[in-house]
């Protein structure tokens, strides 16, 4: 029953967030096959498919993991919420670099090498989306470096 209920909160979430990119502004200079809109709205159909698929074949109710299980769960929804919070004032690099970190180092990985892992995940997204894709990323505390 828990899963039919989330299937339709999920469904109401697709089809707002379908609905707001369909609103997104046209690009400059005119529209194009593959725009602002066109990965929002892909993300709105996964998880409208998504979603009917758990109303329509929902797993059997079990427990919630209030273990150990359930306290990592918990925190690493804070560290996303965290994450996203900090995108902004902090930069990509650095919120990136904290949030992977810390999610290794949860999963079990040496404190040191987690964040290592962050920081490299953090530069190399970071570099793709600035170079290869031309799509600019808060820099945030390291706007000093301002990459072009």
């Amino acid at each position: 029953m828990n899963d039919r209920i989330f299937g339709i909160l999920l469904i109401v979430l697709a089809v707002a967030y379908g609905w707001g990119a369909t609103q997104l502004p046209a690009p400059f200079g005119g529209s194009e096959a593959v725009g602002p809109e066109t990965f929002p709205l892909l993300l709105s159909m996964v998880l409208g498919l998504s979603s009917l698929y758990m109303i329509v074949r929902p797993d059997p109710d079990n427990a919630w993991p209030w273990s150990r299980t359930g306290i990592e769960l918990v925190i690493a929804v804070v560290v996303l919420v965290l994450y996203a919070a900090l995108l902004q004032p902090l930069g990509f690099i650095l919120s990136t670099t904290l949030a992977v970190g810390t999610l290794c180092w949860r999963m079990g990985s040496a404190p040191v090498r987690a964040y290592l892992t962050g920081a490299a995940s953090g530069v190399v997204v970071f570099l793709l989306f600035n170079f290869a894709l031309d799509l600019a990323l808060p820099l945030g505390v390291l706007s000093f470096l301002e990459v072009s």
